[in-house]
């Protein structure tokens, strides 16, 4: 099992139905001995999350904060099959992580090969960092396109810890995160785990995923999340990449 250093798909009070403050899933993050934290507040079209405003004013907010850096971003939302989101180029710029997920509440879901060339379009746009849960089932995809697509551009591909949880009632998501892992192994592409925590105790939690890795015997090297240099490498790659465009 390897050593959990980040989590960087996390919620606060912000999204609207998360139940911490940041200042609370710091300290949670610790004590779990985390180097980064990542706060991936969702975007405007998730009922109660935070207005474009709230990620005008990222600059008071420090970056470390009881030894753990803090990396502030969003989990901006996949609206449909053209590949638009809910958050504008603008504000992206100001995330210090970009991540894009297909979300029940505000996407419009089309065929799989629609659902697919929507994702496809967002993993080829380089401001991109992290596609969050594209194995939870919430939308028809072609994963072995997506892995090749993310393959080619630097994007990692997440799997989710909540999305596993019997009580979200992802009936597929076992099957097909297996299916992920399995591709991703093939084609040797880096995956990050993600908690999807909504509260402190949920920092870092990866009891699912680590069972799924263990079962898929799936390489600890292929795993970022004990990698926190690495991943600011990725990070630091990734903005000089658009910088270029």
């Amino acid at each position: 099992m390897i050593k959990t250093l980040l989590d960087v798909h996390t919620h606060t009070i912000v999204s609207g139905h998360a139940y911490s403050t940041l200042q609370e899933m710091a300290e949670a993050a610790r004590l779990k001995g985390l180097h980064i934290l990542g706060m991936a507040e969702h975007g405007p079209s998730i009922e109660g999350a935070c207005s474009p405003m709230y990620f005008r004013n990222l600059h008071v907010i420090p970056k470390e904060i009881n030894g753990v850096q803090i990396l502030i971003g969003a989990e901006i939302n996949l609206l449909d099959s053209t590949g638009r989101l809910d958050i504008d180029e603008s504000t992206i710029d100001r995330l210090m992580v970009r991540i894009v997920g297909i979300h029940n509440a505000c996407f419009r879901k089309g065929s799989v090969d629609e659902n697919t060339d929507g994702l496809l379009k967002v993993i080829r746009n380089p401001k991109i960092d992290i596609i969050s849960h594209p194995a939870d089932g919430t939308a028809e995809l072609h994963l072995e396109k997506v892995v090749l697509e993310a393959k080619d551009h630097g994007v990692l591909l997440e799997v989710n810890n909540s999305s596993l949880n019997p009580n979200r009632g992802k009936k597929n998501a076992w099957e097909y995160n297996r299916k992920l892992l399995r591709l991703c192994k093939k084609y040797e592409l880096m995956v990050i785990l993600g908690s999807d925590a909504h509260i402190s105790y949920d920092v870092a939690k990866y009891d699912l995923v680590f069972k799924l890795l263990e079962e898929e015997s799936f390489p600890d090297a292929l795993v970022i999340n004990d990698k926190p240099d690495l991943f600011r490498e990725i990070l630091k790659r990734n903005r000089a990449r658009v910088s270029l465009k």
